[in-house]
C-alpha cells in the first residue's frame, strides 16, 4: 500500500480535517470518511475475496456453449435425450439464422430498387426543368442590402 497518499486510511491531518468537513457538511459523509480511516486498509483483502467469489459463482456462465457444459444426470436415457434436443434446437436456430440472412438482402434490394426508382424519377423531372445550355440566363436583381450574401450560380 502507498502510504505516502495525502488521503489514506490513517489519522493523518487531511483525513481528519475531511471527516470534521463531512460531518458539518452532512453527518453520514463524516460517518463513512471516519469507518475508511478505521477500516480502509481492509478493502484490498475485500475486494479481493468479493472478486474470487463472484469468479466461482459466474464462472460456468462464460464457457462457450454453456448447455453442453450441464454434467450427466447419470441417466443414460435422459442424457442421450436432451443431447438431441438441444442438437435439434441448434439446427432450428441456424435454419432461422439463414432465413434472417436471406429476409435482410431482400429487404437491402427492395430498398436500393426503391432507391433506383426515386432517383429516376428525381433526375427526368430535373432534366425537364433545366433550361437548355445554349439560352443565355439574365443576372437576377439584387435589392438593397442583398450585395455579397449570395453569389448567382
Amino acid at each position: 500500500m502507498n502510504t505516502t497518499a495525502l488521503i489514506r486510511p490513517a489519522w493523518t491531518p487531511a483525513t481528519i480535517a475531511l471527516m470534521v468537513i463531512g460531518f458539518m457538511v452532512f453527518w453520514p459523509l463524516g460517518l463513512a470518511m471516519l469507518a475508511y480511516i478505521i477500516w480502509g486498509d481492509r478493502l484490498d483483502g475485500f475486494k479481493r475475496d468479493v472478486n474470487g467469489a463472484t469468479d466461482r459463482i459466474f464462472g460456468s456462465c462464460r464457457k462457450a456453449g454453456s448447455w453442453k457444459a450441464h454434467a450427466r444426470t447419470g441417466n443414460v436415457a435422459f442424457d442421450d435425450w436432451r443431447e438431441k434436443e438441444l442438437e435439434r434446437l441448434a439446427e432450428e436456430r441456424r435454419k432461422l439464422d439463414e432465413t434472417l440472412a436471406e429476409f435482410d438482402a431482400y429487404a437491402r434490394e427492395l430498398r436500393r430498387a426503391k432507391d433506383q426508382q426515386e432517383f429516376d424519377r428525381f433526375m427526368s423531372g430535373r432534366s425537364r426543368n433545366t433550361p437548355a445550355p445554349t439560352e443565355q440566363r439574365k443576372p437576377a436583381k439584387r435589392g438593397k442590402g442583398s450585395e455579397g450574401l449570395l453569389d448567382d450560380v
